[in-house]
């Protein structure tokens, strides 16, 4: 099946798996070549496939045992609204996210993170 075939909470939830997965090429290919990552209502953190991949090799590198745990989820058309509970380590710094997927074509385009 085809990205494109699928349903945005089955986007979302195959980025999440890739991202626990810390499988890098699975997870940026759930993500538009022009996707956006930011903090909400705040500045840009990445822009482009290129900046995204970036940034998360090096937090797969840094945080080899990092996982988001999905706590509850929300669809409205073509949006999705997560909230999950980060582990960077056992033992290590946690933290609650609630990531806002904005679909478009079968791809994430942008995503705003509430902290």
């Amino acid at each position: 099946m085809t990205a494109a075939a699928l349903n945005p909470a089955d986007i979302v939830q195959g980025q999440l798996d890739a991202y626990n997965a810390q499988d890098l090429d699975a997870f940026c290919a759930f993500y538009a070549d022009d996707a956006v990552l930011a903090g909400y209502g705040g500045a840009v953190t990445a822009q482009g496939l290129a900046a995204i991949r970036e940034r998360h090799a090096k937090l797969f590198a840094e945080f080899p045992q990092n996982k988001a745990e999905l706590k509850n989820r929300i669809v409205v058309g073509s949006n999705v609204i997560d909230h999950e509970f980060v582990t960077r380590s056992p033992g290590g710094e946690t933290f609650d996210v609630a990531p806002i997927y904005t679909l478009a074509g079968g791809k994430i385009a942008r995503v705003d993170f509430v902290k």
